[in-house]
């Protein structure tokens, strides 16, 4: 057993125990058969601008040896300039890793000329999903493409800092008048830094919920920064439980904001924990 997965499993039995689950009970089988799935259908991935400092290939290598079932990529990992046969190289790439290429984000659409390239550059990687910044102006003409395109778009709130969708709410609001195929990324830690009830959001919103950035914050308000999960103040185990209430198919992606230079360490923590804390909840 690689060192990786010998230290996710370490964390993850320690927070399934802190789960006070009955020491006495059978441990799930996740942590006796290779084979369970340790998302408990789930579907799990990285927002690669978790690696942004990081090259494709140590993304993918890193994402894949997490567990995780798929990247959602930046930028930073197939430059939106790039050529259509760029696109489907890295969607090939991503592919001969094992994993899912879940969509593109986050992406600013602020001109005519950015929302048309950001469809085409999600079509020729194959791309169901764009997570996305769209100001109101631009919308009519997302509303036309993700009909010509069949493609989703996500809108993602940022915060308070964020004059535009501060909340999923301001998104989802925002998409209201246009077709079912344009929604909502919920930042779940930047929902919380904006002081709204996430649990809550996450309901009203679930009907156009298309993609959501998993982490933890150290506050619930606007100083809150990005911190490992299970040492902050989002409920996860409440998260996970309203979205199988909503039956939620969607991707949730991790978006570790913190360590920019060395994520490692803090995602492997985070990654371990959420394993811990199905584990935790399927022995419940």
């Amino acid at each position: 057993m690689k060192l990786i997965d010998r230290v996710l499993r370490t964390l993850a039995l320690g927070a399934m125990l802190a789960l006070a689950v009955p020491a006495a009970q059978t441990a799930p089988a996740e942590f006796s058969n290779p084979e369970a799935d340790i998302w408990q259908g789930l579907n799990v991935g990285m927002a690669s601008y978790t690696m942004r400092k990081f090259d494709l290939d140590e993304t993918l290598r890193f994402t894949k040896e997490l567990g995780l079932k798929g990247v959602c990529l930046k930028s930073f990992h197939l430059d939106l300039n790039s050529t259509t046969e760029e696109r489907q190289a890295v969607a090939q790439k991503v592919r001969e890793a094992g994993l899912v290429l879940t969509g593109a984000g986050t992406v600013t659409m602020k001109t005519e000329e950015e929302t048309r390239q950001a469809f085409e550059y999600a079509k020729d990687a194959g791309m169901p999903v764009i997570t996305c910044v769209v100001p109101p102006e631009m919308m009519p003409l997302a509303d036309q493409l993700v009909k010509q395109y069949d493609i989703k778009l996500a809108i993602h709130n940022h915060g308070p800092e964020d004059k535009l969708y501060p909340s999923p709410l301001d998104a989802y609001r925002a998409a209201q008048n246009y077709d079912q195929r344009i929604g909502v990324c919920v930042d779940l830690g930047h929902t919380v830094r904006n002081g709204d009830d996430l649990i809550a959001v996450l309901r009203q919103v679930s009907d156009r919920l298309y993609d959501i950035h998993i982490k933890d914050v150290s506050a619930a308000e606007a100083k809150g920064k990005t911190i490992e999960m299970g040492r902050g103040v989002i409920d996860h185990a409440a998260v996970i439980q309203t979205l199988r209430d909503v039956n939620y198919q969607g991707w949730l992606n991790y978006e570790f904001e913190k360590d920019a230079d060395a994520p490692h360490p803090g995602m492997i923590e985070s990654v371990g924990y959420l394993r811990g804390l199905l584990a935790g909840m399927a022995a419940r």
